[in-house]
């Protein structure tokens, strides 16, 4: 009998243990999974690798940026990216790190940026301004990518009805860091962190560029199609042709049509002696089709920037390049989506367009289309590892 309860008891300790350690490994877990990932705390300059820091990486900007490496469009191997977001931002980067994991892709990193940061501190130092200058110091070149509208007190005007602000602490630290890397018009004493590396590559893609363009003093249209064409309906903006759209009404009027391309693709005009011109090897007559999808665009240009391509008609700036800091890119169109190497003709533009199209095609149907889409990724790419 008395054996007997010792051995009950030395069970019930055992599982009490077991309960014990299985308790520590998920507190361990959650407390792991609650601490933000802060790389740049303890990364070392990137010595044999090149490290690429990427502002908003969420899992579509992660599997646009795989898609550009399996293209060839990234002449190298050592490249390490890290995704640097704000800790208020709304986005779940939790889905990010776990695309990261489960796809084995060990060259990606995140880190967290922390410390309050509003309207009021942005285009000064602020909380946030030794870590920016740590990312920058430890970083070879930066990524804005696309994304939702920018607050429009971020550049001194009143909200349109049209505009939507979903993530304003995104716009905070991105046009924070902006102002930081380029200075501005806001504060023309601040001393740019591009002084001491005026070389230093960067690159803005649609929101990004809109970014780049606010950050340093520009400001915004609000809307494309109201304010640039003066069309007060989506059919209004049909009948006055594809050439004045920026993405494409259609689904706007037929929701349940899977098949229409939910972007657009179109031509645009490179500025003469522009940098799309000189650096990629295009020629002045060069028309290369883009991927499009936004409805704002910039309208006075922001400090040290000028216009390096627009829409065919000139209304819509299309690109900007920093006349200082002559690796410094806005492009106001899509270089990195997915769909664009994609072959499957799959794609219409309105419900009763005859024919499917694919992505790609468009591009190879129109040279230099394809050719000027790698060239502007060889052009990054090889000026961030000098």
């Amino acid at each position: 009998m008395l054996k007997g309860k010792k051995l009950l008891l030395v069970g019930l300790v055992a599982l009490a243990l077991l309960t014990l350690g299985a308790l520590i490994t998920r507190l361990a877990a959650a407390q792991e999974a609650a601490s933000p990932a802060r790389f740049f705390d303890t990364a070392q300059p990137p010595q044999g690798k090149v490290r690429l820091t990427i502002f908003y990486p969420s899992v579509g900007s992660l599997k646009d940026l795989v898609a550009v490496r399996r293209q060839g469009f990234i002449p190298y191997e050592n490249l390490e990216v890290v995704g640097v977001h704000h800790e208020r931002e709304r986005t779940n980067y939790a889905e990010s790190e776990k695309y990261v994991k489960d796809n084995g892709l060990d060259w990606i990193h995140f880190h967290t940026i922390q410390g309050e940061i509003g309207l009021d501190s942005l285009y000064k130092k602020n909380a946030a301004s030794a870590e920016l200058e740590r990312i920058f110091d430890l970083s070879s070149g930066v990524i804005f990518f696309g994304g939702p509208d920018i607050v429009p007190a971020a550049y001194g005007e009143e909200m349109g009805l049209l505009t939507v602000v979903t993530d304003p602490y995104r716009h905070y630290i991105e046009l924070a860091a902006i102002f930081h890397l380029l200075g501005g018009s806001r504060d023309t004493a601040f001393k740019a962190y591009l002084e001491k590396r005026p070389d230093f590559p960067i690159l803005g893609i649609c929101l990004g560029m809109q970014s780049l363009n606010v950050g340093t003093g520009g400001t915004l249209v609000q809307d494309i199609p109201t304010e640039t064409y003066g069309a007060q309906t989506v059919e209004d903006v049909i009948r006055r042709g594809r050439d004045a759209w920026h993405t494409n009404p259609h689904p706007k009027l037929a929701p349940l049509e899977r098949s229409l391309l939910p972007y657009m693709m179109h031509p645009i005009r490179l500025t003469a002696g522009g940098k799309l011109i000189e650096a990629l090897g295009m020629k002045p007559s060069d028309q290369p089709y883009i991927m499009s999808a936004h409805h704002q665009a910039a309208e006075k240009i922001g400090r040290g920037f000028k216009v390096a391509a627009t829409s065919l008609d000139g209304k819509v700036v299309e690109a900007i390049e920093h006349e200082k800091y002559r690796n410094v890119l806005g492009v106001q169109f899509h270089p990195e989506f997915t769909i664009l190497w994609d072959t499957t003709p799959k794609f219409k533009i309105a419900p009763d367009d005859k024919e499917f199209f694919a992505c790609r095609t468009v591009l190879e149907k129109n040279p230099p289309s394809f050719e000027f889409h790698k060239k502007l990724w060889g052009w990054f790419f090889g000026v961030m590892n000098k």
